[in-house]
C-alpha cells in the first residue's frame, strides 16, 4: 500500500500546487435531466437545485483546502461519500416535490454519486508534468471508491513573470485556468461558417444600444435558473439593460424597471464577469459570487457591448413572447461535456476564428472579444421550459429551424475587453469546481420588449433594414 502522506512530502511546492489547480469535483447534472416538471412544483425544484450547486461548492472548497494531502481516503470519506448522502437527499426531495403533482420521477437516484477528476490541461502544462502522466479520477457509488492517480503539474500560485508590453503576469493558482487554457488567436485558422441566405430568409438588423454596465450593476445571483436564491450562480455577473434584475425580480418587477437601453428595451442581459488576475483586490474580494469562490481580480468594464437581433437564412421571424428566458452555453460544460457548450472568444479583427474551449491571446491593437450566439427557433408555445432549455432549440445547419419549431429574432451578445498583448492572466467568473475554463462562459436574456417594440424588431428584420 502506498504511503500517501510520505509521497507529498516528497512532492516539491510547484508539484503540490500543480495537484490543487488540477482536482475537481464532477457530478451529474440533475437540471438537464429534469425535462419535464409541472409548473407547481418548479420553485421547490429550483432551490433544490440552487442547494445541489451549494453542495457541489462545498465539497470543492473541502477538497482543496487539503491541497495535496487529499489522499484516496480523504476524498472518499471527507468529499465524496458525504457529497452523495446531500444529493442523494436532495434528490429525494425533489422527486417527492414532483410526485405532488406528477408521476414520482424514477432514477433520480443515479445522479446521486460524484467524483474528483484531475484536470489534464494541467497535467500537460509542462514536458515535466508530460512524462509524469496524466490524471485519473477517483469515484464513489454504492459504498465503492475507485483507484485515483495524481500527476503533477508545473503550474503554480504566485508565480510571476513579464508578460508583453511590460505587464507583470501572476501564474494561474489553484482553482485559476492554466497556461494550456491559452492560445495565440494568429496561430488559428479561420472557422466560421455561415449558411446562405435565401430569398424567403430575413436579413435585417435590430440593435438596442444598453451601455457598457457603467452603473455597476453586479451580483451573483441568476434569475433565471435559480430565482429566489441570493447567489444561486456563485460567480458574479454583469448586467445591461433592466436595472432591477436580480434573484428576486418577478415579471412585474421587471416590467416596470428602468432600463439601460436608449430605445426602453427593458430586456435583461447578463453574463459572467471576467477578471484580470493581477494581484489587486475587487470590492467582494470577501464576498459570496467573489473572492469566498475562487473568483479573484478586479473586474474588466467591457470596452464595448453591442446587441442586436438578426434574421433567419431561411424564412422570416416571428416575434418572441414577452418574458421568453433563454440561456446560451453551460456554465457546467467542464465538468458535464460540452453538448450544451457554445463560448465563443476572439480578437478584434480575427473574427473570423472563434474558440470554444481556449481564451485568445490577442496581438498589439487588439482586444479580447466574447460573442454570445442565442438559440434561434421557439416552440410557439412556452416562455420557459423545466430545464430551461428545451423550449428553444439551434437552427440547422441550413439555418431551417427544427419540426415543430419557429425563427425568432436571433440575439447575439458582443462584448469586447482591452487587455495586454498576449495576457495570460484573464478569467471569466464560474463555479468553484469549474476552474475558470473558458468553455464554461455562457450569456443570459430575458425578454421585457414592449409589444410595439417587438413588432418594430420583427418587421425590421424581416424587411431586410438595419434598425435600432
Amino acid at each position: 500500500m502506498t504511503d500517501n502522506n510520505a509521497s507529498a512530502a516528497r512532492e516539491t511546492p510547484a508539484q503540490q500546487a500543480a495537484a490543487r489547480a488540477g482536482m475537481t469535483v464532477k457530478c451529474p447534472d440533475v437540471a438537464t435531466s429534469l425535462s419535464s416538471v409541472p409548473q407547481r412544483a418548479r420553485p421547490a425544484v429550483n432551490d433544490e437545485l440552487a442547494k445541489m450547486d451549494s453542495q457541489v461548492a462545498d465539497a470543492y472548497r473541502r477538497l482543496t483546502a487539503q491541497g495535496a494531502r487529499a489522499d484516496q481516503e480523504f476524498v472518499r470519506t471527507r468529499v465524496l461519500d458525504p457529497l452523495t448522502a446531500e444529493r442523494r437527499q436532495t434528490l429525494d426531495r425533489i422527486a417527492t416535490e414532483i410526485e405532488k403533482a406528477a408521476t414520482r420521477p424514477a432514477g433520480l437516484d443515479s445522479l446521486a454519486s460524484c467524483t474528483v477528476k484531475q484536470d489534464t490541461a494541467a497535467l500537460t502544462a509542462t514536458p515535466d508534468a508530460q512524462a509524469q502522466g496524466g490524471g485519473g479520477q477517483a469515484q464513489t457509488g454504492q459504498g465503492q471508491t475507485g483507484q485515483g492517480q495524481t500527476g503533477q503539474g508545473q503550474t503554480g500560485q504566485g508565480q510571476t513573470g513579464q508578460g508583453q508590453g511590460g505587464q507583470g503576469q501572476t501564474g494561474q493558482g489553484q482553482g485559476g485556468p492554466q497556461r494550456s487554457d491559452f492560445v495565440d488567436i494568429r496561430k488559428v485558422r479561420p472557422n466560421v461558417k455561415n449558411p446562405r441566405v435565401r430569398a424567403t430568409g430575413s436579413k435585417g438588423i435590430f440593435s438596442s444600444r444598453c451601455g457598457r454596465n457603467e452603473n455597476k450593476h453586479f451580483n451573483s445571483d441568476n434569475v433565471i435558473v435559480a430565482p429566489g436564491v441570493s447567489n444561486g450562480a456563485h460567480h458574479m455577473h454583469d448586467y445591461v439593460g433592466n436595472l432591477k434584475t436580480d434573484a428576486f425580480a418577478s415579471n412585474e418587477v421587471l416590467a416596470s424597471a428602468g432600463t439601460t437601453c436608449t430605445n426602453g428595451d427593458r430586456s435583461t442581459h447578463y453574463w459572467p464577469v471576467l477578471r484580470l488576475r493581477d494581484g489587486s483586490k475587487e470590492a467582494d474580494a470577501g464576498a459570496p459570487g467573489g473572492g469566498t469562490e475562487g473568483n479573484i481580480g478586479r473586474i474588466l468594464r467591457p470596452a464595448s457591448v453591442r446587441i442586436g437581433f438578426r434574421g433567419n437564412p431561411v424564412s422570416k421571424v416571428v416575434a418572441m413572447p414577452r418574458f421568453l428566458r433563454v440561456i446560451t452555453g453551460d456554465a457546467k460544460s467542464f465538468t458535464n461535456g460540452t453538448a450544451n457548450a457554445n463560448a465563443s472568444w476572439s480578437c478584434t479583427g480575427f473574427e473570423d476564428r472563434q474558440l470554444k474551449d481556449k481564451y485568445p491571446l490577442c496581438p498589439k491593437g487588439s482586444n479580447v472579444v466574447r460573442t454570445f450566439t442565442f438559440q434561434s427557433c421557439w416552440d410557439g408555445k412556452n416562455a420557459d421550459s423545466a430545464n430551461h432549455r428545451a423550449h428553444v432549440a439551434f437552427a440547422r445547419a441550413d439555418g431551417s429551424c427544427p419540426r415543430g419549431f419557429r425563427a425568432i429574432p436571433q440575439l447575439v451578445q458582443r462584448i469586447t475587453y482591452k487587455v495586454a498583448p498576449g495576457a495570460r492572466n484573464i478569467a471569466v467568473d464560474s463555479f468553484p469546481e469549474q476552474l475558470h475554463k473558458p468553455v464554461t462562459d455562457h450569456g443570459d436574456f430575458i425578454n421585457v420588449m414592449s409589444s410595439k417594440l417587438m413588432e418594430q424588431a420583427v418587421n425590421c428584420i424581416n424587411s431586410g433594414r438595419r434598425c435600432g
